[in-house]
């Protein structure tokens, strides 16, 4: 009876993650053509409903998890995302292809997910719990960066604005608005079944929330990133994969935590010191490997997969 369960679980814990990537897509997919419609840039669209929506998956999970009282998963998943994202995602997708990185991403972005970790840290660590002014700050974070996004796209040089995408694919508003609504269905339904699956699965093996919420959990909410950041380095166009992770990352920490602390307190416990350093230190590393060079080479790539075997063994020792 015991096996049956696990299965059963385990089972339901696919079904949300599947539900949680195709919610996503369907939901970018909407809203980007819905944005193209109203004659909002590319550029925009990438850096904001694009980046936001491989968020989703996060934020719908950690906002229900705690909402649920299972505040480690919901600290678990972003700060296990976040060291997955540079660690695992970056590392993997490295090695297939050398990534070029964008010097705004060297000199800015970079440093502001190094600085948004520490933030995180001071608020979470400083009481135990990221309550709703926590909530409110990290959001005004997130609105700051926005706000960076606006700026850096009016100095770019739309140049390539015209690209013959104009691929009128005829489809109506209503379905697209369709897209969107099934999309955020799919989204918020996949995290209450991947939550419940989590937690039951914790209990049944008497693991902490934890670990469970730093790997599985976390593993399950990056899968839009590592499966578009692979692919874009096996079609060789992985240029900005790095841009788009270090973006993601922002997100989960300034509008996914900030989402969830506004809603509801969300406890910090002090045994997640040692991620919350990994998390500021796995940035630092990708800051380092990458300042020089101006790219993220193969050897790069095997020195941040090589860390998160290192993680990941501490967490299951």
């Amino acid at each position: 009876m015991q096996v049956v369960q696990v299965l059963l679980q385990l089972f339901l814990l696919v079904v949300g993650f599947v539900m949680l990537v195709k919610g996503a897509d369907l939901f970018v997919d909407g809203a980007s053509k819905v944005a193209e419609r109203f004659g909002i840039p590319q550029l925009v669209i990438g850096l904001t409903i694009v980046a936001m929506g491989t968020s989703l998956p996060e934020a719908a999970v950690s906002t229900s998890a705690a909402l649920k009282g299972s505040a480690e998963i919901t600290i678990g998943n972003v700060l296990g995302s976040n060291i997955m994202n540079i660690l695992l995602i970056l590392g993997i997708t490295s090695v297939i292809s050398p990534l070029a990185v964008q010097m705004s991403t060297i000199k800015y972005e970079i440093p502001m997910v190094i600085g948004a970790s520490v933030l995180l840290a001071f608020l979470g660590l400083y009481d135990g719990t990221v309550a709703r002014l926590d909530g409110i700050i990290l959001l005004a974070g997130m609105v700051c960066y926005l706000l960076y996004l606006l700026k850096m796209t009016k100095n770019e040089q739309q140049a390539a604005e015209d690209e013959a995408e104009e691929n009128e694919k005829k489809d109506s508003i209503a379905l697209l608005v369709l897209f969107i609504v099934a999309g955020g269905l799919m989204i918020v339904w996949g995290s209450d079944i991947t939550v419940d699956a989590a937690s039951i699965l914790a209990s049944m093996f008497g693991m902490d929330e934890r670990i469970i919420g730093l790997t599985i959990v976390a593993f399950g909410t990056s899968l839009p990133e590592l499966v578009t950041s692979a692919t874009a380095a096996i079609k060789g166009k992985a240029d900005i994969a790095v841009g788009n992770i270090v973006g993601s990352n922002l997100f989960n920490i300034l509008f996914v935590v900030g989402i969830a602390g506004t809603i509801t307190p969300v406890i910090y416990e002090s045994k997640f010191i040692v991620d919350t350093i990994v998390c500021i230190a796995t940035a630092i590393l990708l800051w380092l490997c990458v300042i020089r060079t101006k790219k993220l080479k193969r050897h790069g790539g095997v020195i941040l997969l090589i860390c998160y075997a290192a993680y990941f063994v501490y967490l299951i020792r």
